[in-house]
């Protein structure tokens, strides 16, 4: 897994058996944001944002929600300096 600690600018790889305890996060067309806690072979729990390379040995199962009303974007935010989620009604069809 490949994760980025609160606070860091790199990513971390963490090798081994682990196994996702939980995942949460946003999918839009700007890209994912996504936390996950996972925990290695000795039920140690580590946490951070999950980055792109991660692999999924044998399974992952996870349930999606859609909001068809509602649409979701990254836009720069300049208080932050970091691509914020931005939540935006649809327009009606």
């Amino acid at each position: 897994a490949q994760l980025r600690f609160a606070g860091a600018t790199e990513a971390t790889v963490i090798r081994g058996d682990l196994e996702i305890l939980s995942l949460a996060g946003t999918l839009s067309p700007d890209g994912a944001h996504l936390h996950i806690a996972i925990a290695d072979s000795s039920g140690a729990v580590i946490g951070g944002h999950l980055c792109a390379g991660s692999l999924v040995r044998t399974t992952a199962e996870m349930v999606i929600g859609l909001l068809p009303d509602w649409r979701f974007s990254r836009e720069l935010d300049l208080a932050t300096g970091h691509a914020e989620l931005q939540i935006k009604a649809q327009p009606e069809r």
